[in-house]
């Protein structure tokens, strides 16, 4: 499992993606997520610009992200 401390109150999951690794760009992370590959808190989501905040779990292709303060 990877951990994104946040820096400010939220994290954009596009942005979530791209600071694990687990995107090489933002147009990588957006076509992810805009074709229901990532989970946030167990639902597909499909918005790029969704806002992530602390004790949010992000999950794509088996790895798990976890968002803390």
């Amino acid at each position: 499992m990877k951990t994104i401390k946040l820096r400010d109150d939220y994290i954009k999951l596009g942005q979530a993606l791209k600071l694990a690794g687990l995107a090489d760009s933002g147009a990588e992370a957006k076509e992810n997520i805009l074709n229901g590959m990532v989970r946030v808190n167990g639902e597909v989501d499909t918005r790029r610009g969704k806002k992530l905040y602390a004790g949010d779990m992000v999950e794509f292709d088996g790895e798990k992200i976890e968002i803390e303060n």
